[in-house]
């Protein structure tokens, strides 16, 4: 098979902090051709590089062509510096990731923030396929977002567009302040009341999220309280994001994003705290699950 002959593919990287996802789309038609998944080389720069490097060769070995290559990092790349920045997986803060990993697959590199990627993907072909606008919502260990304007991820000149969970909760009340203390140095962010371990910490006695969402279901009083409490505190959040953005669909991801009871509730609750008298914004579940943020990452070459 001559080089003209080889397909050529949408190789997307998803860097996480316990595993690092590889997919290979098709690059016309976005079908998933392959995948690959191993375990995150935590703590190794060098080692994580050699990972990326693995993976695409693999992919494109059992595939027989040659890819782009797009990446989706808990964190982003400084404009001022070309260093990572904000990154959960701190042994890539401060290192010209993207150059470096140019360098050992010999080809460029595009890399975005993870929530970023998820929100690509759901507007390129998941649930907000069409849409003129889209905030793309992870509700996991942290909480993110990522802005899709007319199919184009919105980055900013810092670089932090839909750092959401980093401003403060709205129309707080009394008991909510002054919120917990937050990684980033302030309290009462967003993040420490919607994240997955905000909503256990709410509940205690060390339950997960799915644990608390069944005992509500089985009709336990204090887990439906901390679920209507935390669906009240999602809604003002993101009523917030509605009012600055008016987003056309809002999606969301992450682990608090596999709760069904959210998308029942939360269009009616937010309404108490838009600024208008309809609120047509739709909220959706991703149409690719827990695929999208490595999905998108093979996206960022469209």
């Amino acid at each position: 098979m001559s080089d003209n002959d080889k397909p050529f593919l949408r190789i997307g990287i998803d860097l996480g902090g316990t595993k690092t996802e590889a997919i290979a789309l098709d690059h016309a038609s976005g079908a998933e051709l392959a995948r690959l998944r191993v375990a995150t080389a935590r703590g190794s720069y060098d080692g994580t590089i050699a990972i990326i490097k693995d993976l695409v060769e693999g992919l494109e070995s059992r595939l027989g062509g040659a890819g782009s290559v797009g990446v989706g990092i808990p964190g982003a790349i400084s404009p001022k510096t070309g260093l990572v920045k904000n990154a959960n997986s701190t042994w890539l803060i401060g290192k010209p990731f993207d150059r470096d990993l140019a360098q050992a697959l010999g080809r460029p590199v595009r890399l975005a923030n993870d929530a970023d990627c998820f929100a690509l993907s759901e507007a390129t072909d998941g649930a907000g396929q069409g849409a003129a606008s889209l905030f793309g919502v992870i509700l996991g260990t942290g909480v993110g977002a990522g802005v899709v304007i007319g199919g184009h991820v919105l980055s900013g000149p810092n670089a932090i567009a839909g750092e959401w969970g980093h401003n403060p909760l709205p129309w707080p009340e009394q008991d909510e302040l002054p919120g917990h203390i937050c990684y980033c140095g302030k309290s009462g962010c967003i993040e420490t009341f919607l994240s997955g371990p905000g909503l256990e910490r709410q509940y205690g006695h060390g339950l997960r999220v799915a644990d608390i969402v069944a005992l509500a279901e089985q009709g336990d009083d204090r887990a439906e309280g901390v679920l209507g409490r935390y669906e009240d505190r999602l809604a003002r959040a993101l009523a917030t994001v509605i009012n600055i953005l008016d987003p056309e669909i809002i999606v969301l991801g992450g682990g608090v994003g596999n709760v069904a009871r959210l998308y029942r509730n939360l269009p009616s609750l937010w309404r108490e705290y838009v600024f208008s008298d309809v609120v047509e914004t739709r909220l959706a579940a991703p149409a690719h699950g827990d695929s999208s943020g490595v999905r998108g990452a093979a996206w960022l070459w469209r």
